[in-house]
């Protein structure tokens, strides 16, 4: 039996790394056999991670199910596929997978956390919240690249090192703009009302809003999202626990120092449509963030509408920003 063909996950695969597997036969799906791996659980219910090898093993070799652990446990990229831009350019989408259930970790930019080649710096976090996170920046692709050249990202924590490629696989080729099947497409979110729009999970520090905060003094962050509150699935079928058309993460992603929201999942309050705007849904939500320490920092925002984390099995819908704040003592 072929190890590679036969590994599949019963646990998590992310980002080339087997985290929790045992050997059976081989996939029949033609989608497993592409290197898409099945959600473990309920609360995985996002989009299968795409992986591009697997660590080898011995054939019969069963490989030991390690349980989630608070602390001490690695941390995984997770590549969610490539696209193709408006202007004809492409670009990867990357997320991870903290292994941890407890433990956020910063690994700054460096021999622990690089993209080569052309890095170690290509835009990755340096922050590392628990849990599975989807789709959280995007590096662009090179004119040139073609199917057989790749970045590798490289993220050392815990004394654990893990590398993912990230290839032009036409395998791995998504749709993160619109969903077909219902013309689903992501939130729209601006930093200012009628202010330019960002949509999609294009996050990336050029071009992020800046603002200036003082250590210890809340800065209350708005933002303005629309969406048109349409539903996708994995397996179709109709939302079955009600939830707001759309939900908001804020996160640290680079910084010095500790940060703190009141709220890191803001409530997104309606607003009445204002003129000129169709969405079927518009509204305003606003969290106040503190800082520790003097410094640059990046903070992440997350925009997921009804489809939910991940966009409910699809890589697609939601979106991603960042801002830039300049912290002074």
């Amino acid at each position: 039996m072929n190890a590679f063909g036969a590994l599949w996950a019963t646990g998590i695969v992310a980002g080339g790394v087997l985290l929790s597997a045992r050997i059976t036969d081989a996939p029949h799906d033609p989608l497993e056999r592409a290197g898409r791996v099945p959600p473990s659980s309920a609360a995985d219910s996002a989009p299968p991670v795409l992986f591009a090898g697997l660590q080898s093993a011995s054939p019969g070799q069963r490989l030991p199910s390690e349980p989630r652990k608070q602390f001490g446990a690695s941390v995984t990229g997770a590549f969610e596929g490539w696209f193709y831009n408006d202007d004809g350019s492409r670009s990867f989408l990357i997320g991870y997978l903290n292994r941890n259930t407890a433990q956020e970790l910063d690994v700054p930019v460096g021999p622990a956390n690089r993209i080569e080649p052309g890095g170690p710096d290509l835009g990755q976090p340096t922050h590392f919240l628990p849990g599975r996170n989807y789709g959280m920046f995007v590096v662009p692709v090179p004119k040139e690249f073609t199917p057989q050249d790749k970045y590798t990202w490289t993220v050392v924590a815990n004394g654990q090192s893990t590398i993912i490629p990230l290839r032009l696989n036409i395998d791995y080729v998504i749709s993160p703009f619109k969903e077909i099947a219902v013309n689903n497409t992501p939130p729209v979110v601006r930093f200012e009302q009628g202010g330019p729009a960002v949509q999609g999970p294009v996050a990336m520090a050029s071009g992020a809003p800046v603002r200036t905060a003082s250590v210890s003094t809340p800065l209350a962050l708005s933002l303005w999202v629309s969406d048109d509150m349409k539903y996708t699935s994995g397996t179709s079928a109709p939302l079955g626990t009600p939830r707001p058309p759309v939900t908001l993460t804020w996160s640290k992603y680079r910084g010095p120092g500790a940060v703190t929201f009141d709220k890191a999942k803001p409530a997104v309050e309606k607003l009445s449509a204002a003129g000129g705007d169709e969405a079927a849904f518009s509204g305003r939500a606003t969290t106040r963030v503190t800082f520790s320490a003097p410094g640059e920092y990046l903070l992440h925002v997350t925009a997921n509408d009804y489809s939910g984390v991940g966009g409910g099995g699809f890589v697609c819908c939601w979106t991603t920003a960042m801002v830039k704040v300049a912290v002074q003592p």
